[in-house]
């Protein structure tokens, strides 16, 4: 009777060079270094190579998968789910590899064109509007630079009454299958790019993209109350979908110039309205500019500088239509710089009422000490 002799495994620790309490990055890094010095294609026809990959490859599969590594260090080898070497397991095989040995084409991983329908990528549009624009709204034409659907080919990307053809080169499927040593690989067709299908007459208008660069112009409608940063979405108006998938949409960003006599707050308005010092004093009626034009304002007696009043309602208009803001007047007082004989006189008289006593400083500076 022939007995047939058994290689034990090697601890999996031990074959990646790892301690027991490496990470989850240390065993990559380690299976990564292993992977690039024993790789097939580095090492044509050396069998000991090959094994030494699998044997890696194998130590990998299972210390990178928590539950199976908790086992292995349990029950060692025997914990079963850890022989052999089975290149499915390695969903991340792309990752660690991919930029080496382009192993995003291993086990059908790579990313291929498709036939199916899929949306198209949205549009960003940056307009700029007047303070007023924004505050009461506008309908504003945009000529919008897009891809859009060839209308030649109907998006076909193939010449009027012609169709794309099944790749002969894949038969349809969109990649090629064959053996890399001791592996099953899948690289992307390259006479179709993963479509599975090719075009022999293309469209003469669009190359055979089935889509198209042109400029369109839209009516879009800016409603009341948008303020600087606000965003608008125009829905399907974005760049035409690929083979025949919906449009993405197209979003206006917006931003708002200054005004120079207002100032905006969320929904309220802030002006200065600048009055005399007698105004402010004895108190006076005036008129204020607001976004709906001129108003009335009461001022009354004894109004100090910087003094806010309010006038309900005219502010800016909610988005929602519901209502609007309110409109804040901030009071300066206006000091004349040069005085007639007559007013000087006057002043004078009211000093010497409120009993100023005359000194180097004249009541005229202390006047507009108090109200600057």
């Amino acid at each position: 009777m022939t007995m047939m002799a058994t290689t034990e495994k090697r601890d999996y620790y031990e074959v990646l060079g790892i301690a027991r309490g490496a990470s989850v990055d240390d065993i990559k890094k380690a299976y990564r270094k292993l992977a690039v010095k024993y790789h097939p294609d580095k090492n044509p026809g050396d069998a000991e190579a090959e094994e030494k990959f699998k044997e890696a490859a194998e130590a990998y599969g299972v210390l990178s998968d928590e539950e199976k590594r908790a086992r292995y260090d349990r029950y060692g080898h025997q914990a079963g789910g850890a022989s052999g070497f089975d290149p499915n397991q390695f969903a991340d095989f792309g990752d660690i590899l991919g930029d080496l040995f382009g192993f995003g084409d291993f086990f059908g991983t790579s990313r291929r064109r498709t036939t199916r329908p899929a949306r198209g990528n949205d549009i960003r549009y940056d307009l700029r509007l007047e303070f007023m624009e924004a505050v009461f709204g506008k309908d504003v034409t945009l000529k919008v630079p897009r891809v859009e659907q060839c209308k030649t080919c109907s998006g076909s990307g193939a010449k009027p009454g012609t169709q794309p053809v099944t790749c002969s080169g894949c038969g349809g499927r969109g990649q090629i299958r064959f053996s890399q040593g001791f592996l099953a690989v899948a690289r992307t067709c390259p006479q179709c790019g993963g479509a599975g299908k090719v075009i022999k007459d293309p469209c003469v208008t669009c190359s055979g993209a089935g889509r198209v660069e042109e400029e369109r112009q839209l009516s879009v409608k800016i409603p009341a109350g948008v303020d600087d940063g606000s965003r608008l979405r125009v829905a399907g108006e974005g760049e035409a979908g690929y083979n025949g998938g919906p449009a993405g949409d197209l979003y206006v960003f917006l931003s708002v110039a200054d005004h120079p006599k207002f100032t905006r707050r969320d929904y309220d308005v802030h002006s200065e309205q600048a009055v005399t010092f007698t105004q402010a004093a004895l108190g006076a009626e005036v008129r204020t500019t607001t976004v709906d034009g001129e108003e009335s304002l009461r001022v009354p007696a004894g109004t100090q500088p910087s003094q806010v009043f309010r006038l309900r309602g005219k502010g800016v208009q909610f988005l929602d239509g519901t209502g609007r803001g309110d409109h804040y007047v901030h009071v300066t007082v206006r000091v004349p710089t040069t005085l007639s004989d007559e007013q000087r006189a006057l002043l004078e008289q009211l000093a010497a009422l409120d009993g100023e006593v005359p000194g180097e400083r004249k009541f005229i500076e202390k006047v507009k000490d108090l109200f600057t």
